[in-house]
């Protein structure tokens, strides 16, 4: 990447998604803070004083976001205008954020997006950079649709399926046609803490709105292919999936059974998780962990506390594989929901992105 730093804002900026959003890009060697945006109540205020009392992260506000004054993230023209391309983490009913996003992509002001308003939209790239980086290709399409020359949104997927999907990925030759998989996901992935969720303390919770379906949709859109400008879902593998909120604070943990057209031997899977990296790995992204996997021989690992910071929160670490009756092979993995699976990702697509000539300075 060449300097200067591109300019960025964070829609959203005062949430949990996006407090992480401004603590990763503190320091990062393409991006800088330039505008935090959120709600007309935040606006005017510090970012110190917006967030005072409910920051959520254990390091400190980064002094430099502290000091900005926070805007309304609705003022698309002021926001479009100090920015080059904007992060988008706001807590908004679909609709409304599908269409916020829609108005910065005619802003000319690029969108990477933790939302889930535009993962169904056909010319629109959700996107795990290691695994479907030709996805991007797609925005020529969607600019052409929105009548625009350098704007888009391109999303990532949910959380919840960020730690099964990368360990499945690499197994495609082998034909996986069948998984079963129940996530144990953190309170973070509900914008909680636990002295804001009490509830949640010695506690587990067997429902998580929408997150079944989005676990179970969202990785054919993935693993889908470009047709006409518009991304095709596959049509296999069979998903079914079970979600379920636990007294964790961050790390979503996942026990998984696949069932394949050609059963790799034991060590056949382990050498392809060993051996994957995917497009971040091999540009050497400021983001992309090495490896992006990584496997325990230690059957009580991978746990959660000791784990999910693996690769700076990046990577995705499996354990326990062993034969299923049912199926072929079961194993558990792990992902952090909030790096990996939320703002992390993000910044690793922004960073693909932009090293792809997606991004670049107005």
């Amino acid at each position: 990447m060449s300097k200067p730093k591109l300019k960025v804002g964070v829609l959203g900026a005062t949430g949990m998604v996006g407090q992480r959003f401004v603590a990763l890009l503190a320091n990062h060697p393409w991006f800088e803070v330039a505008v935090v945006a959120a709600s007309p109540s935040s606006a005017g205020k510090s970012y110190a004083d917006a967030v005072a009392g409910r920051w959520a992260l254990a390091e400190p506000t980064p002094a430099a976001a502290a000091a900005l004054t926070v805007v309304d993230a609705a003022d698309v023209a002021g926001v479009a205008g100090a920015v080059d391309f904007v992060f988008c983490a706001v807590d908004m009913a679909k609709d409304a954020t599908a269409k916020l996003e829609d108005d910065y992509a005619r802003a000319e002001t690029p969108v990477v997006s933790n939302n889930s308003a535009h993962r169904p939209t056909p010319d629109v790239p959700m996107m795990i950079p290691e695994i479907n980086d030709d996805h991007a290709a797609v925005i020529e399409a969607q600019r052409r649709r929105h009548g625009v020359t350098r704007g888009f949104v391109a999303v990532k997927p949910n959380c919840s399926l960020q730690s099964y999907v990368p360990a499945i990925h690499p197994l495609k030759a082998f034909g996986p046609n069948r998984i079963a998989v129940c996530t144990y996901q953190a309170i973070s992935g509900a914008g909680k803490t636990f002295a804001s969720w009490p509830e949640m303390v010695d506690n587990v919770i067997p429902f998580i709105k929408g997150e079944e379906e989005k676990s179970e949709q969202e990785p054919l859109k993935i693993w889908g292919r470009i047709v006409d400008g518009r991304i095709v879902p596959a049509t296999s593998p069979t998903i079914s999936a079970q979600c379920i909120r636990v007294p964790v604070s961050d790390g979503h943990m996942a026990a998984v059974f696949v069932g394949f057209d050609k059963k790799p031997s034991r060590d056949e899977i382990l050498a392809a998780w060993r051996d994957y990296a995917g497009k971040p790995q091999r540009l050497a992204l400021p983001s992309a962990p090495t490896p992006f996997l990584r496997y325990f021989e230690d059957d009580s690992r991978p746990q959660t506390k000791l784990d999910r910071d693996a690769g700076d929160g990046q990577a995705i670490s499996i354990g326990r594989l062993r034969p299923d009756a049912l199926f072929d092979w079961r194993f558990v993995a792990l992902s952090h929901n909030t790096v990996r699976g939320a703002a992390g990702g993000a910044v690793l697509t922004a960073e693909l992105l932009a090293a792809e000539g997606y991004l670049t300075a107005k």
